[in-house]
């Protein structure tokens, strides 16, 4: 092979060569489509990763959405409005929690703390009751056996350490016995983490002069509550404890309590229930109650808040579940557009 040949099958080679190297990409240049692809594939997480390709989404079944609420129409809303109004209306045969002429004891129980507070109320009048028969009976027997007349010469003993251990230890286990069940009662109360942390219903009590204020969070209703005058007071319906709009709950259900002032301190007290707890501007208090009767019951603000005090009243009315959620959806409509403070409508 001559040397001319020669250069030429160089020359081929190295063509070659350097073709097969400009077509082979450079390590820089393989990582471009992985890391291309990691961005996209974080940029779709960020943005809401998950989302189905189009031959997904011809593959997944139609999600059926549910059909948007007809608005009620003024008829249906009024309907709404006056079944609400016919469950707060006054009936006599219902009211279950109020004072009667010349009684004796409490009214009626209604909730478990207050059938629990019965006995042991009961139980302390017999053990005072005894106390001071015996008291009374030792004075009579000193001043009749000790006397002057009978008794001349007095004895010279100053101590008897018998009788001040026997007058020390008796009424120390008299305390013990009460206390007892006294603080298991108000621990049940006070200190009940079921009831104040999972209730059925939260309601807010706010004490003004001189009418309370009330809202259901949960429901999105606010209404204020005045005492009802003299004048307008159905028939059969207590004088002063009568109220314009009434706190519904349903029976059987644990009902917390929330409880602030707009002004000065008042106090929430209905005492069917068992329950009293201030209301204090600034901070925020909570009782509970759950009521086992349907019913109407009265209450009354229980703390000297002004000279109008005693017009403070409370009335809770204790219905079926069905019949609250019927009140609810009419009273979502009754105070809907009812921003407007209404004042205590006080006799004159």
């Amino acid at each position: 092979m001559n040397q001319k040949n020669v250069l030429s099958l160089r020359a081929f080679a190295l063509a070659l060569v350097a073709s097969a190297l400009v077509t082979l990409p450079t390590h820089a240049q393989a990582k471009e489509p992985v890391k291309a692809a990691v961005e996209a594939s974080v940029a779709a997480t960020k943005d809401g990763a998950n989302t189905p390709t189009a031959d997904a989404k011809n593959q997944a079944p139609a999600i059926e959405t549910a059909p948007a609420e007809k608005p009620l129409s003024e008829d249906e809303k009024k309907a709404s409005i006056n079944a609400a109004d016919a469950i707060t209306a006054f009936d006599a045969s219902t009211v279950v929690g109020a004072p009667k002429p010349w009684q004796l004891g409490f009214q009626e129980a209604a909730t478990p703390i207050k059938k629990a507070v019965y006995p042991l109320h009961d139980a302390v009048l017999i053990v005072i009751t005894l106390i001071t028969l015996l008291v009374l009976g030792l004075m009579i027997y000193i001043v009749l056996r000790f006397n002057k007349t009978r008794n001349p010469k007095p004895a010279t003993f100053t101590h008897n350490k018998t009788i001040e251990i026997i007058w020390t230890v008796i009424p120390i286990l008299i305390l013990v016995g009460i206390a007892i069940p006294s603080v298991r009662i108000h621990y049940k109360l006070y200190y009940n983490e079921n009831a104040l942390t999972n209730p059925d219903l939260t309601v807010k009590v706010v004490g003004n002069q001189w009418y309370w204020s009330y809202e259901y969070p949960e429901h999105g209703i606010k209404f204020d509550s005045n005492i009802t005058k003299d004048a307008d007071l159905p028939e059969g319906a207590p004088r002063l404890l009568e109220v314009d709009n009434a706190l519904v709950v349903p029976v059987g259900k644990i009902v917390r309590v929330q409880l602030t002032a707009a002004d000065v301190m008042h106090a929430f007290a209905v005492p069917s229930f068992g329950i009293k707890k201030g209301a204090i501007p600034g901070r925020l208090n909570e009782t509970w109650f759950q009521a086992e009767k349907e019913g109407v019951y009265y209450g009354q603000c229980s703390i000297l808040c002004g000279k109008l005090h005693g017009y403070m009243p409370i009335k809770v009315i204790v219905v079926s579940p069905e019949k609250f959620d019927i009140w609810v959806k009419g009273a979502k409509m009754k105070f809907a557009n009812n921003e407007m403070l209404q004042f205590a409508a006080l006799n004159q």
